[in-house]
């Protein structure tokens, strides 16, 4: 399945479509705020996901109306992977930090 990374964004989110189709389960319910300054209503939810090889369970908001699947910097740093600000690809940071 392919999905847009939004260096821009916080978390990853998905359509409920996709969600309903995946049987996600649904936790809660919750308001976040949009880049445009905006609000958005969400449910709480987490997935399994796989990116560049690497796989990690992650929480994911599914959004009514959603176009596409955005992926955001919670679930990059979950799976220890960065945008190389140069090529605009994927790449590994290196091992993760404890601290």
């Amino acid at each position: 399945m392919n999905a847009l990374v939004d260096a821009g964004a916080t978390d990853t989110a998905m359509p409920r479509e996709l969600a309903d189709e995946l049987r996600l389960p649904m936790f809660y319910r919750d308001v976040a705020e949009t880049a445009r300054g905006g609000e958005v209503e969400y449910v709480a939810s987490a997935a399994l996901i796989e990116v560049e090889g690497r796989r990690r369970v992650v929480p994911i908001m599914i959004i009514d109306g959603l176009g596409k699947v955005l992926i955001g910097q919670t679930t990059l740093e979950t799976l220890n992977l960065v945008v190389d600000s140069g090529t605009g690809r994927l790449v590994r940071k290196g091992r993760a930090l404890l601290y």
